[in-house]
């Protein structure tokens, strides 16, 4: 008898990935790896350049395991109702997950309130290079980064729980302003 599609096997190795430390490995002050990728808002989708972003200000960048999980949605709410304030401080925000692009077409207009982008890295790339990929399943850790206009990372905040990624995010983006009106 198996109790999913994964089998017990899949249920042990999934159970084992989504319990294991989550740790942002980019180091601050580490030249953040540039991408391109597809990415939705609204239900539109776009390609979407880290560095063309950069050249606008601060880039709020958070890896989330799957879209229209539990977590995952309440990290896209709180992500949804803080835009104005990221706004403010000169900063965007793009969600990053391993689903497909069809699948966050659907999950930037719901959960994430058309608000903000959602980019797809199928392939897991991105979520590589970042160190945000968990172990044995094809999904990403809930990871945040704040990177500076000049590409480099100013904060790397990795917890499974998403509580307090908005939180961190903002006061780190709010400090890169604080610091430019000096």
């Amino acid at each position: 008898m198996t109790f999913s599609r994964w089998g017990v096997p899949g249920i042990f190795a999934a159970a084992l990935a989504l319990s294991a430390p989550a740790h942002a490995a980019l180091p601050i002050g580490h030249k953040a790896p540039d991408f391109t990728t597809q990415a939705s808002q609204g239900g539109k989708e776009f390609t979407y350049t880290l560095a063309a972003a950069l050249k606008k200000g601060p880039v709020v960048l958070y890896f989330y395991p799957a879209a229209f999980t539990k977590g995952c949605t309440v990290e896209a709410h709180d992500f949804a109702e803080a835009i104005p304030q990221f706004q403010a401080a000169g900063a965007s925000v793009i969600g990053v997950s391993m689903d497909p692009i069809a699948k966050l077409d659907k999950f930037s207009v719901s959960e994430c309130r058309s608000a903000f982008p959602v980019a797809s890295d199928a392939d897991g790339k991105i979520t590589r290079e970042y160190d945000a990929k968990l172990p044995l399943v094809a999904m990403a850790k809930r990871v945040s980064y704040v990177i500076d206009p000049n590409g480099k990372v100013v904060l790397a905040y990795s917890s499974m729980s998403p509580d307090e990624h908005v939180e961190r995010t903002l006061a780190a983006v709010k400090a890169i302003k604080a610091g430019a009106q000096q």
